[in-house]
C-alpha cells in the first residue's frame, strides 16, 4: 500500500520526501494544478483536491498511512473551523475503509494554561484562541470516527526551521520587536517534527496522543537575545504588541511542554534538542547560502 499526505506544506512535504526517498509510493493532495505538475516531477503522486470541497475528494487511494497536516491559509477565504474541523470530516468520509494509520497534526494551542507550569498529554485542554479550539474539536471528531481507533494525534509546539525564523529581518535591521518579551516559548525544529511523524507511524500504539516539542522551553526574551547574537545584531528591543495581533494572542498563554512520553515511547533522538542548536544551524546555513549567492 501507499502513503497519503493532506497538507504538503512546511512539515508535510518533508515527511512526503522522506517516504519517497525510502521507496514508498506517496500521494500528496494539493489545491493547485500547477503545483501538482511540480510535485509529479519530483517523484510524488499529486492529487488535485481541496479538503473543504467534498466532491473533489472522491476516489482517494487506499494507504497504509495517512498524514493530515493541513495548515490554515488566511488568503483562501475560509474560516479556520471550516478548514480544520469540516476539512477533516470531509477527508474521513472520503477515505476507504482499508485505510491504515492516520497521523493527525494538531497543536499545543489546545492548552490555555497561563501559569508557566508543566503541561503534558494528561493536562486539561483550555484553548483560548480560535485555532486551538478548532484543533481540539477536530481531535474529538477524529476520536469519535471509526478510523479514530487507528489514529495518532501529534500536538506540535511552535515549528521553526529553514525559512521560518520569526523576527529575523527586524533584528537584522535593528528594529524594535512588537512581540512580548515574557513567558515561555515551546519549540520543535521542523526536521525533528518530521522524524516524530515517522517514528509514530512505526512505533506508536493505537490510538495514541503525543505532545511534540524539544522539551526545552525558553523565555521569549532569551530566545530573541540568542537569535540576535547569532545574527551579529544588536540586542533586541521590545515594544508592545498591537491589540488584536497574533503575537499578542499567542502570548496569552504561558506553559512548559513536557515531552517525556514522546521520548520514552517513540525513542526519537532529536537532531536539535534545544532552540540553541536549531537556531545556530539555520542561521549558519542561511548565511552560507547568502554568501554563495553574493559570490
Amino acid at each position: 500500500m501507499a502513503k497519503l499526505v493532506f497538507g504538503c506544506g512546511y512539515l508535510g512535504r518533508r515527511v512526503a520526501d522522506r517516504w519517497r526517498d525510502a521507496g514508498e509510493t506517496v500521494y500528496v493532495v494539493t489545491r493547485s494544478a500547477a503545483r501538482a505538475d511540480a510535485l509529479l516531477a519530483q517523484g510524488l503522486m499529486p492529487i488535485v483536491a481541496d479538503v473543504v470541497r467534498p466532491q473533489s475528494l472522491v476516489g482517494q487511494p487506499a494507504a497504509d498511512t495517512v498524514l493530515y497536516a493541513v495548515g490554515y491559509d488566511r488568503t483562501a477565504g475560509e474560516s479556520i473551523r471550516k478548514v480544520y474541523v469540516d476539512g477533516l470530516a470531509n477527508v474521513l468520509a472520503a477515505l476507504p475503509p482499508e485505510t491504515g494509520r492516520i497521523v493527525y497534526i494538531s497543536s499545543t494551542g489546545v492548552y490555555g494554561q497561563t501559569g508557566g507550569g508543566r503541561v503534558d498529554e494528561t493536562s486539561e485542554c483550555r484553548p483560548v484562541r480560535e485555532g486551538g479550539q478548532a484543533c481540539l474539536d477536530a481531535e474529538r471528531l477524529l476520536a469519535a470516527h471509526p478510523l479514530g481507533q487507528r489514529a495518532i494525534t501529534l500536538r506540535l509546539a511552535g515549528i521553526y526551521g529553514p525559512g521560518r525564523i520569526p523576527s529575523r529581518q527586524q533584528l537584522t535591521a535593528g528594529q524594535p520587536l512588537a512581540v512580548p518579551a515574557d513567558g515561555c516559548l515551546n519549540l520543535i525544529h521542523v526536521d525533528d517534527a518530521a522524524s516524530v511523524v515517522l517514528a509514530a507511524e512505526r512505533r506508536a500504539p493505537l490510538p495514541r496522543l503525543y505532545v511534540v516539542s524539544d522539551g526545552q522551553p525558553v523565555e521569549r526574551r532569551m530566545y530573541y537575545e540568542e537569535l540576535a547574537r547569532l545574527l551579529g545584531a544588536q540586542a533586541p528591543r521590545f515594544v508592545a504588541a498591537p491589540p488584536g495581533s497574533q503575537a499578542l494572542a499567542r502570548s496569552a498563554t504561558d506553559k512548559r511542554i513536557d515531552n517525556a512520553r514522546l521520548l520514552g515511547e517513540l525513542a526519537v533522538r532529536l537532531a536539535y534538542p534545544s532552540y540553541r542548536q536549531g537556531l545556530a544551524q539555520v542561521v549558519a546555513d542561511e548565511q552560507a547560502a547568502d554568501e554563495e549567492t553574493a559570490s
